[in-house]
Formats: C-alpha cells, sequence, structure tokens
C-alpha cells in the first residue's frame, strides 16, 4: 500500500509517521508514505499556495492550482483509490472506514491549512472527505496522521499479533471490555476472577457482557434504539 500526504506544513508529519507501529510498517516495507510539501507546485517566486478568499471573508484559502499540479503529477505515476480531504464537515472517521481504507492499494491524503481549500478542489479533484471529529484544528496534518495510523495497523503484518486488531473496541459495534495484566492484585485492587479461571468460555461470555455493559455506559449511540 502507499500512501502519500499532501501538506504545507510536512514538518508536523514527521514523528508521528516514523515511530511505533506506523514506523515499523514502513521500515519493514508493508506499506509506502509519502509526504509532500504543496510549495513545491507553489505560484511565484515565494511558492504561494494560498490566496485571499472571495467575498471578503477573513483568512487565507489553499489555491486550486498547486494541488490539481501535484495531484495530477502523482496520478500519472500511478492509480490511486481514493483522494481524501481531511475536513471537519466530512464523514466521521469509523472504524469501519479504517476497515475499508486498509484494502486499497494507493491513496493521496490532502490537509487542508488555514481558512479551507477552493470549494473546486473537493468538487473536482477529492474523492472522499473524512472528519476526525465535530470541532476545527489549525491545519489537516494530525487528522491526516490519525488516518494513516488507523488504516496501517490494520494491514497484515503491522501488529506483532495480527488478531490483535480484530478485537479493538468499536470492530463489532462495541466498544472493548477491561483488560488487565500482572500483578492480580494491586493496593486491595483485583483482577476479576473470572480472567484467572482458564476457562475460556467463561471468559468469552464475561467479555460479551463487560463490552455490551460498558457500551450502554460510555457510547450508547452504538446500540440499536429499543422499540
Amino acid at each position: 500500500m502507499r500512501i502519500d500526504i499532501l501538506s504545507v506544513v510536512p514538518e508536523l508529519l514527521d514523528s508521528p509517521l516514523s515511530h511505533s507501529i506506523v514506523g515499523r510498517a514502513v521500515s519493514r516495507g508493508l506499506v509506502d508514505i509519502r509526504v509532500h510539501n504543496l510549495r513545491e507546485f507553489g505560484l511565484g517566486p515565494r511558492k504561494n499556495v494560498d490566496d485571499y478568499s472571495y467575498g471578503g471573508d477573513a483568512g487565507m484559502v489553499l489555491m486550486v492550482e498547486p494541488v490539481f499540479r501535484m495531484v495530477e503529477k502523482l496520478k500519472a505515476e500511478r492509480d490511486y483509490d481514493e483522494v481524501i480531504y481531511m475536513s471537519p464537515d466530512g464523514e466521521l472517521l469509523t472504524q469501519a472506514a479504517a476497515n475499508e481504507l486498509s484494502l486499497k492499494g494507493n491513496i493521496i491524503i490532502l490537509c487542508g491549512h488555514y481558512k479551507g481549500i477552493d470549494q473546486r478542489i473537493r468538487d473536482h479533484i477529492v474523492t472522499r472527505e473524512i472528519s476526525v471529529g465535530d470541532y476545527v484544528v489549525s491545519g489537516g496534518e494530525i487528522p491526516a496522521a490519525l488516518l494513516a495510523d488507523s488504516i496501517v495497523r490494520l494491514i497484515p503484518g503491522a501488529l506483532t499479533d495480527g488478531t490483535s486488531a480484530l478485537s479493538d473496541s468499536f470492530q463489532d459495534g462495541l466498544v472493548s471490555p477491561p483488560v488487565y495484566t500482572r500483578p492480580v492484585e494491586f493496593n486491595g485492587w483485583k483482577v476479576p476472577d473470572v480472567l484467572l479461571s482458564g476457562n475460556p468460555k467463561l471468559i468469552r461470555d464475561w467479555q460479551d457482557a463487560q463490552a455490551l455493559e460498558r457500551t450502554r455506559l460510555l457510547r450508547p449511540s452504538l446500540l440499536p434504539k429499543e422499540e
């Protein structure tokens, strides 16, 4: 898989894409992540990528031409399944979306900045818009890193235990049950006896019940509405 990320502040992506699970997946050749500076296709001697918005609204807007030229250059080198714009008003990033995108071959992720991007980019270049929540941050770089991480960890071989991702929160529509490790008792706080029983069926039944109860308490919107 190849992920190309377009940004006006590519340095913001150096650390999150170079360490831990994502960094190891890159070093193993499981995914190729390239971060591109949009200013390479900026206009004029100052390599401008933004301009004032028509209509007089406050804030600078990313221009269509630098984005178009960079996307066209990449598309001339390979086919892409998606050109994704990280947008606060896009579809909400979910585990189901991450699962779907992890099966793609090549994707481009465009990071917005300033006030946003020229609408013509959204109308004619972008194929999908994704949001990481109903709030606004300074740019799309951190959301892009979140999206890339959610995708890469699902690629076979990215995790030491390939089954680990299957038990993550939201894979089955519920949040995960509690998890414990050694010691069995600390400060009077004990690991539930069922987890020490060695009985796989009892443990699974307990985990299922806990996942359902925690979902009711923490994320009731995930559950079907009762009649």
